[in-house]
């Protein structure tokens, strides 16, 4: 719909039709400029895609304002430099004819004079360089269209016509119906944006953390998800704590992908809060059951979670407490591997779990290994990859530091893959290094 004309002398340069000589905008324009713009969900590359297809056609100068979602101030793209991008801010348009646009999403033409060139263009242009490049036009029509999808006017199409050239009422008709179908195309570019970046922030709050530096303890991990291409899945693990009492836990939510994630992230949150108030590992198990029994995903979880807590003669005791997890393997200084007598109920499966609390003392050299089941069911062509295999491999490594052993186990299960699908898969490693705190 087309508003009011905001007119400057207009008999000085009448707009311009067909009649008077120059050609009207194609109606196929309207086609073309969405098939150009449809094959791109980067903002910025839309943009650039729909000012190159409306020069010289629609327009002698055309300018693209786009609403800032996060600032709330605008962003203009386009003028002599198409690549080009100026920030305002939404107070800049206050009471000018582009907040009108902004606000209603009507259009408005200027049929501008030529000694009012630069005030009919402020209405609409509400920059000074940008002004200065359109000035050089000796403008006859300013055009100010609202970009308006799914209700919302987030935008406007600034066109300029020079001297002799304004836009006649078939030209506007066909502008309005450039701009209704780039304001589509626009809309999904920015919300595909906006939930990008959201999925960013949170695939980054999912991730398995870094180490940290515990003294006199050697820490190690490796972590692969079973899609590759969401770096996120349902293993994870945990390191927290400080000075001489650390929490180690590695678990495994039932499932694949993102749904897993988010349950593997409110795990770890709820770990870390319990932390503050219970240290002892079988407690902990106890809690975080009673929360995720009432868990409306239906999806269990397996954990094992250790306190670790080193002594003055250099050794560590590690207390290690077990839901429905493989217990972790200890793997000696000397070569002897066994697996700590640790067991119990699975989180989330029933209302009430006990757990106990299993004591292991490491000494220089000792290692604890924990895995997930995406080690032991990798399947190759002899099967699974299994328990003794992975047992006949810590006994090559025994001695070796934390992230060895973890890299020899990812390694060692890719390798025995072959490149076939797998589970998330999840190893962490951790040692007594021996040196008193």
């Amino acid at each position: 719909m087309t508003g009011p004309d905001q007119v400057q002398d207009p008999e000085a340069h009448p707009s311009a039709s067909a009649a008077d000589g120059f050609a009207p905008v194609r109606r196929e324009l309207v086609e073309e400029v969405g098939q150009a713009m449809a094959g791109s969900l980067n903002p910025r590359r839309s943009v650039l895609q729909l000012l190159d297809s409306l020069c010289p056609e629609l327009a002698d100068w055309v300018v693209v304002v786009l609403s800032n979602p996060r600032t709330g101030g605008l962003q203009l793209f386009g003028g002599n430099d198409v690549a080009s991008m100026i920030k305002v801010s939404r107070r800049a348009v206050a009471g000018l004819a582009l907040d009108r646009v902004l606000a209603t999403g009507l259009t408005e033409v200027l049929h501008v004079a030529l000694d009012g060139v630069e005030d009919g263009l402020g209405s609409l242009v509400p920059h000074q360089g940008l002004r200065d490049q359109a000035v050089a036009l000796r403008p006859a029509d300013v055009l100010g269209i609202g970009l308006t999808a799914r209700g919302t006017t987030f935008g406007a199409l600034i066109a300029v016509r020079g001297q002799g050239r304004g836009f006649g009422p078939d030209d506007i008709a066909v502008a309005e119906q450039v701009a209704a179908r780039a304001a589509l195309a626009l809309d999904s570019a920015r919300m595909y944006e906006q939930r990008a970046r959201i999925a960013s922030a949170l695939q980054a709050s999912l991730l398995p953390p870094d180490l940290p530096v515990v003294p006199g303890v050697d820490l190690g991990a490796r972590y692969r998800p079973a899609m590759e291409q969401l770096d996120v899945g349902g293993d994870f693990y945990d390191v927290f704590g400080a000075d001489d009492d650390w929490l180690v836990v590695l678990g495994d939510v039932c499932g694949k992908g993102v749904d897993a994630a988010v349950l593997t992230g409110r795990a770890r949150q709820s770990l870390r809060t319990a932390a503050h108030f219970e240290r002892d590992p079988a407690a902990l198990l106890s809690a975080l059951n009673a929360v995720f029994v009432e868990d409306i995903s239906h999806r269990f979880i397996t954990l094992v979670c250790l306190r670790v807590r080193p002594d003055a003669d250099g050794t560590l005791s590690v207390g290690v407490a077990v839901a429905g997890h493989s217990a972790p393997i200890l793997v000696r200084a000397d070569g002897s591997v066994g697996e700590v007598a640790a067991e119990g109920t699975v989180l989330g499966v029933v209302p009430v779990a006990d757990y106990e609390t299993v004591t292991v003392r490491l000494e220089a050299g000792d290692r604890l290994v924990m895995y997930t089941d995406g080690v032991e069911e990798a399947r190759g062509d002899d099967g699974f990859y299994g328990h003794a295999r992975l047992v006949g491999l810590l006994r090559q490594y025994a001695g070796a530091a934390a992230d060895v052993l973890c890299a020899a186990i990812e390694q060692d299960v890719v390798e025995y893959l072959d490149g076939r699908a797998h589970d998330d898969i999840a190893v962490l490693a951790l040692g007594c290094t021996g040196v008193n705190t």
